[in-house]
């Protein structure tokens, strides 16, 4: 069975039939949407269940010729229909499923145009899935500048009352570093050929089944020292073959040799500075964070759960996927500069989220703090670090859906989202006080929770990290400190003391209650998840080791 394409391609046909659908059967939009995610839930879990632990590359493969276009001398033209999933993407792929879900059943409440919603919002579902296990650079490239569309759409439809200006912004932000990335992906392709069909064009084997390690040594070879018709070279997009220096052309823009330079730069250089800042928009590093806040703060509570619990991670896989996946010359050279970067993420996500007195900015610039782990693991080029910035994309993703949703509970009451307009909150909302306090202490990286593990390996990397200088991880401590000050100064304010709400007046206790059903079979168990991954961080790690560790690899002098 498929189950990579399948994810990818039942949400959008999911989403057709939602936009197919007569509006007298306006009640199947949101049934079919809950459908849909419960399978991609399914379908993940089936492919966790298939996944081998003990192999570090590519797995559940799935590939087809797309496109393949012969151009006299230059080659020939080849794009591929390729998934995979290894130890990196598969818990990404989980959490995504995980989300979309979770976001689904919040938005139970939209009723503006549920139609055109819903289809949006399976339309996103595929195309995240799509970014995770794609493996050819011109698919990935497809979902990820496809993906801005649902998302443009749902604040700025949905949004608050400066949605078309936050809309606007987000768009223009991750446009503006898709063109890098675009611009980088072109040079890639020029300068990596596909061995296995080259070698087929060539004539050294019939088929693509035929290939083994002496042909490709004989292709790489031939490759090296000029020996292939022009002709006969079959350019590709597949990250495997991106991923293996023997497979550039000697001379080529961004050859791993390093002749091309421009102003005084080599090429590769640039190159990797290209994609770093178009995957640290996504992520988002300061100071390509400013889309972030405006994006959360104006788009409605499912929305703003689908952003930082899954888009966010989009930049962080980039960055290990993409950035040092493809490019470890740049990663190790510019490693100290990186990490250092990561630390002042750190440091400012959790000095503005201090400052903040709305409490969906706050979790929103707690999150800039807390992405900011992700660069700091991956620039410590060690397998603790990796491992880490791997687990922390995964225990934002939760805890973050978590902290958006409980935001909108209290929205949904009183329309207000202002720290100060409440206090004592603990006597009228007991079980909300509970989850609210359950979902801050997790994130501030209390032990038992998956918000210690995810720091505590970052942190383990950047100080074993022979590029990193110890003052870089040093500083990132204050990044726990700072998330302890923010947490439990809005707890103390929001939950302790006598109960008032500024914004209802007399009958405020009155208008305030507690979770509802919904609400508690959503919040409820994103908390036990959150538990049960710091108690069990195996369930992670034991996906991403391997795959860490042949990662590594390429850093290794």
């Amino acid at each position: 069975m498929p189950l990579l394409s399948l994810l990818i391609f039942l949400p959008l046909a999911g989403a057709l039939l939602v936009a197919l659908l007569p509006r007298e059967r306006a009640s199947l939009y949101r049934w079919i949407a809950v459908a849909v995610t419960s399978a991609e839930v399914i379908l993940s879990g089936l492919a966790y269940a298939q996944f081998d632990r003990g192999q570090a590359g590519y797995q559940l493969l799935e590939q087809a010729d797309w496109i393949t276009l012969p151009m006299g001398s230059l080659g020939v033209a080849s794009i591929d229909y390729l998934v995979g999933i290894d130890g990196i993407s598969l818990p990404l792929v989980l959490l995504s499923a995980v989300v979309m879900l979770v976001g689904v059943v919040s938005s139970w409440g939209i009723h503006g145009r549920p139609q055109a919603y819903f289809a949006l919002y399976l339309l996103l579902t595929g195309t995240i899935m799509g970014c995770f296990v794609a493996l050819d650079f011109f698919l990935f490239f497809l979902f990820f500048e496809f993906m801005l569309l649902p998302m443009y759409f749902l604040i700025g439809l949905w949004g608050g009352p400066r949605r078309e200006y936050a809309s606007i912004k987000f768009f223009l932000y991750t446009l503006a570093g898709s063109v890098l990335i675009l611009l980088v992906m072109i040079g890639l392709y020029l300068s990596v050929i596909d061995p296995v069909s080259t070698a087929v064009a060539a004539g050294l084997i019939d088929s693509p089944s035929d290939m083994t390690a002496e042909v490709l040594r004989a292709v790489q070879f031939q490759l090296l020292h000029g020996q292939l018709n022009p002709a006969q070279i079959v350019h590709t997009f597949d990250w495997r073959y991106m991923a293996d220096g023997a497979n550039y052309l000697p001379n080529s823009f961004l050859s791993i040799f390093g002749e091309v330079s421009i102003g005084g730069m080599p090429s590769r250089m640039l190159a990797f500075w290209a994609l770093f800042i178009g995957f640290a928009v996504k992520l988002p590093i300061v100071p390509l964070h400013t889309w972030l806040p405006d994006a959360h703060v104006e788009a409605p509570t499912p929305v703003s759960v689908v952003l930082a619990g899954v888009l966010l991670k989009i930049g962080g896989y980039g960055f290990i996927r993409v950035v040092w996946g493809l490019f470890p010359d740049g990663g190790a050279q510019y490693a100290t500069v990186l990490g250092g970067l990561g630390a002042f993420t750190i440091v400012y996500g959790g000095l503005n989220a201090l400052a903040q007195n709305d409490l969906k900015k706050m979790i929103a610039y707690s999150s800039v703090s807390h992405m900011g782990f992700v660069l700091l693991g991956v620039a410590s080029l060690t397998a603790e670090g990796v491992n880490g910035a791997v687990y922390q994309m995964v225990s934002h993703g939760v805890l973050s859906s978590m902290l958006f949703l409980l935001t909108g509970v209290l929205y949904d009451r009183t329309h207000d989202r202002r720290i100060d307009s409440y206090r004592g909150l603990l006597t009228p909302m007991p079980q909300y006080a509970t989850l609210t306090a359950v979902a801050f202490f997790a994130s501030l990286g209390l032990p038992g929770f998956s918000g210690f593990v995810g720091e505590l390996f970052t942190l383990m990397g950047g100080y074993q990290s022979t590029y990193l200088p110890g003052w870089i991880t040093a500083v990132s401590v204050l990044g726990i400190v700072l998330a302890a000050a923010y947490f439990l100064w809005t707890l103390q304010r929001m939950f302790f003391g006598e109960t008032w709400v500024r914004t209802y007046a007399d009958d405020a206790t009155q208008a305030i209650a507690d979770l509802t059903l919904r609400e508690q079979w959503l919040l409820i168990p994103l908390g036990m998840l959150a538990l049960t991954l710091g108690l069990f961080p195996n369930l992670v790690f034991g996906l991403t080791n391997s795959t860490v560790a042949q990662w590594m690899l390429k850093f290794v002098e």
